[in-house]
């Protein structure tokens, strides 16, 4: 089973710090997709949440680590 967790981010900027720093605390072995998530409703470029998409094939990360980054970053992890 290919888990996938997704953590919601304010901007670019700290999707950027959290896909890298998910790497280096977690020993990912790729950098994790980053998205842009226009708001629903919303036209302006500015109103855009940024997703961190992070593959966890083998189920070995611990989702409450994963919020508590994103949380550092003004985030969270999205429920499943």
């Amino acid at each position: 089973m290919n888990v996938r967790h997704v953590l919601v981010l304010p901007d670019r900027d700290a999707a950027e710090e959290v896909a890298q720093e998910v790497v280096d605390r977690f020993g990912l072995p790729e950098e994790p997709q980053l998205v842009r998530d226009a708001l629903a409703g919303e036209d302006d470029a500015e109103d855009a949440q940024w997703l961190v998409v992070v593959e966890d094939p083998a189920e070995r990360l611990d989702a409450t680590s994963l919020d508590e980054l994103a949380a550092e970053y003004e985030g969270w992890l999205e429920a499943p």
